[in-house]
């Protein structure tokens, strides 16, 4: 069933179950019996994530189609028209490094989102789980990823038509698809709920390891948190290893605090996962250089995600003498936990993954 979608003029169908509105976009709306259906009664083997909005699974449509199908557990309070033109706005945002949104189920109470499936899961299933698959990551292919990710964000800051932060990048919200290119997940959730929505109030977004201390620290959020958490990222597909779980390495230090002090050694190297075997060490250096380049303290020292993506794709001469010490979370220095970090100074920030401005 496919119905148009808009902003405005809004109207529902008889049995109340549906929205039905008039525009030039196409966006599937599902009954809540189909995604059921797909999902075989949302079994727990079909379970494939699970975030701070809510459960995925992997469901194969009538016609066949895989989706991946999102149950949001915070409760909108939004009216149907309402929540369909949040996902309206969400749907304006195409990329092809960005997750693509196929449709939405909004039947009473239930508030379902379903994507694109990707086929090989997120990123931290490839390179960081217990049964990764980084054999098959070559230097091609990382580099690779570091690029898409890098286009896909720089986009949702700068060519999207609105301002976008994703306030949670990280590795298990990137997917990457069946020739291991990476799509971004988990944007533009945040106009989907008010910020009044209890179970999401109270803490500051993000995951341990990859938030930028001015926003962890003073809650101050702009594109240069992102560019901050991107840097982390490409330490960890270079390192093969987590940015917050120093002791599955025999390291003490978290893994930003480890490139640095190589870094100041003049021993980068040592942080290049050896799995990778041979590889070009001139570019792979000067990625981790641009990473040191995201990471810095002061959030105005970095550069755009523009610039960041300029850095990589080009054999560039870095100004090294500009790289100044990473940004470092005191309270998280040399320290393994994982769970996303709370702040109780700070309860005015919704636990989203996305920001928009205007809002």
């Amino acid at each position: 069933m496919i119905f148009n979608l808009c902003c405005f003029g809004a109207r529902k169908r008889p049995h109340g179950d549906f929205a039905e509105i008039s525009s030039e976009k196409k966006l599937r709306l599902f009954s809540y019996n189909e995604l059921k259906l797909a999902t075989q009664n949302f079994c727990l083997s079909n379970k494939i994530g699970h975030g701070g909005f809510g459960s995925v699974y992997k469901g194969v449509l009538r016609n066949g189609t895989a989706v991946a199908v999102k149950v949001l557990s915070a409760q909108s309070k939004q009216g149907v028209n309402e929540f369909l033109t949040e996902i309206d706005v969400i749907t304006t945002i195409n990329h092809p490094n960005l997750v693509r949104l196929v449709g939405c189920c909004v039947q009473d109470t239930n508030r379902i989102l379903v994507y694109e499936y990707v086929e090989n899961k997120s990123l931290d299933h490839a390179l960081l789980g217990l049964n990764s698959e980084k054999y098959k990551l070559n230097w091609d292919k990382r580099a690779a990823i570091c690029i898409g990710i890098a286009k896909g964000l720089s986009y949702l800051h700068e060519g999207a038509g609105l301002q976008i932060v994703h306030r949670d990048i990280k590795a298990s919200n990137i997917l990457l698809d069946k020739n291991f290119l990476p799509k971004i997940g988990d944007f533009g959730l945040a106009k989907l709920f008010p910020d009044n929505v209890s179970h999401i109030v109270t803490r500051v977004a993000g995951t341990t390891g990859y938030l930028a201390p001015e926003y962890a620290m003073r809650g101050q959020l702009t594109k240069k948190a992102d560019t901050y958490s991107f840097g982390v990222l490409i330490l960890e597909i270079i390192s093969g290893k987590s940015s917050s779980k120093p002791y599955l390495y025999g390291n003490d230090k978290l893994l930003l605090e480890w490139t640095w002090e190589l870094y100041e050694l003049e021993n980068l190297s040592e942080l290049i996962d050896p799995v990778l075997g041979h590889y070009p060490q001139e570019e792979v250096l000067r990625y981790i250089k641009v990473a040191l380049f995201c990471t810095q303290a002061a959030a105005g020292r970095r550069p755009s995600m523009s610039q960041v993506l300029q850095m990589l794709c080009k054999p560039v001469r870095l100004k090294e003498k500009e790289i100044t010490k990473p940004g470092l979370i005191p309270e998280l220095k040399s320290n393994s936990s994982t769970s996303p970090v709370s702040i109780p100074r700070f309860t005015f920030s919704p636990l989203t993954f996305t920001e928009m401005f205007p809002r």
